[in-house]
């Protein structure tokens, strides 16, 4: 049985990829939730008689566009934008926007293919999407920015809507981007709801939006651990990137009891063995978002800790890795290194960071694996929030808001244990089938009600 499981894997991305060609980053998204689904999908006649799983890896439309924009020396400028609405079974559309060089449609394939089961997971109404454009705001005054992200939302608000489609931020856009963008919308549509997630507070935005995903990873990534009989208390735990997921990250970890050592961006990555406290990660804070700094300024602030140029941080011995920058980041033999190390948990903050060859071998290992779809939900589970608070005219303390994202958390986890448990006495949780499974099924059975559409 697991070598016919494994022959129609194999033919189902075959198909897969001729459909879909040279699209790399949405093959190995779409692999890695076939490996899970397709066995129980032979098992179950009526998700398979249906096409789901096909139906499933589908869009249901990409909108391509062109945005036009003029520099500050007055040059007309163009960049290529999408919008991939990918699956509206159990919810309106739900997904960032991502600004970022490396920005093409098999990205955002693979992103909102993700979204559809992340957002499942969470309990809340909602599709999945993603977005965005190969702009690169790095290096561009506020102005540029500005003008490059209303001439974007003069294409887009006539494909999204509070009942459609509800872009958020994502890497590239921040708090700048997402008030222009949100400005735009308002003007152009003459409405103030909450079609856009991850505003400002001072005009509709959640408590606590900014720290949900890193804090929600940390979260998730705790679970893990109790659940095994430990915890963060007293582990030594590394960080990739510099953003907020990182910041917020390493902010929980350390409340939780954990010493964080490593942080990075495009350009290397510290380790500081005296551990980033509070104080140190303010400064990161402010270096990264007022001054635009890189971190390699953190050696020059810090004299305890050192600057690895052109590198990540995976060799860094460390028991908690928490790959918190961008897709792919970790490799196999990242993850040997990890293990020959004794790392204990790998909990993705990002968006599949880890590489699929290097999710096995972290499995095989032993090591307690958190994937994204399921640890890195928090941020869009407070986005939902978010638009219940636009929806109700009121506003939750983050207190409140904090609560409610532990409670989403557990829920992931449980949903995981409840899927991905062992089939007999010993064998540990499998929290890559668990999230897959229990993602796929609550978007299947509501595409099933609706018969062929």
């Amino acid at each position: 049985m697991a070598h016919q499981n494994s022959r129609d894997v194999d033919s189902f991305m075959e198909g897969l990829k001729k459909r879909n060609p040279h699209e790399n980053e949405f093959h190995q998204a779409v692999r890695e939730v076939a490996t899970s689904v397709i066995p129980f999908v032979n098992e179950n006649v009526r998700y398979r008689d249906e096409q789901i799983f096909e139906r499933m890896t589908e869009p249901d439309r990409i909108v391509i566009f062109r945005v036009t924009w003029v520099d500050d020396e007055g040059r007309i400028r163009a960049n290529r934008a999408w919008r991939v609405q990918f699956n509206n079974a159990i919810g309106a559309y739900k997904g960032g926007l991502r600004f970022h060089p490396s920005v093409t449609q098999s990205v955002l394939k693979f992103l909102g293919f993700e979204q559809t089961f992340k957002n499942s997971l969470t309990g809340l109404p909602m599709g999945g999407a993603k977005g965005g454009s190969n702009f690169n705001p790095r290096g561009k005054s506020d102005r540029e920015v500005m003008r490059f992200c209303q001439s974007l939302m003069t294409e887009l608000h006539r494909h999204i809507g509070e009942n459609t489609d509800v872009p958020a931020g994502d890497i590239g856009v921040g708090a700048r981007e997402i008030g222009y963008l949100f400005g735009q919308y308002k003007r152009l549509e003459n409405e103030f709801v909450g079609t856009i997630t991850g505003k400002g507070l001072a005009f509709g935005g959640s408590a606590g939006r900014t720290e949900a995903t890193g804090h929600g990873c940390v979260y998730f990534g705790n679970h893990v651990l109790e659940a095994a009989g430990e915890s963060m208390q007293g582990r030594t735990v590394g960080v990739s990137g510099s953003g907020n997921v990182a910041l917020y990250a390493a902010q929980k970890a350390t409340e939780l009891g954990g010493k964080v050592i490593t942080l990075s961006d495009s350009g290397g990555f510290i380790h500081d063995p005296d551990g980033i406290d509070a104080e140190k990660l303010a400064f990161v804070q402010d270096l990264k978002e007022v001054q635009r700094g890189r971190i390699s300024a953190y050696a020059d602030k810090y004299p305890a800790a050192t600057f690895t140029a052109d590198a990540r941080p995976w060799a860094v011995p460390m028991q908690v890795a928490l790959p918190c920058a961008t897709q792919n980041e970790l490799s196999l033999g990242d993850a040997n290194t990890l293990i020959g190390n004794g790392v204990r948990l790998v909990c993705e903050g990002a968006n599949m960071p880890t590489e699929l060859d290097a999710v096995h071998a972290l499995q095989s290992s032993g090591v307690l694996f958190g994937p994204a779809k399921a640890a890195n939900a928090g941020g869009v589970a407070v986005s939902g929030m978010e638009q219940s608070q636009n929806a109700q005219r009121v506003s939750w303390s983050a207190q409140e808001v904090d609560e409610k994202l532990r409670g989403v958390m557990s829920d992931i986890h449980s949903q995981c244990v409840e899927y991905g448990g062992a089939e007999k006495a010993g064998d540990p949780v499998d929290y890559v089938k668990g999230a897959n499974l229990a993602g796929f099924v609550k978007v299947a059975d509501a595409m099933l009600s609706y018969g062929a559409v």
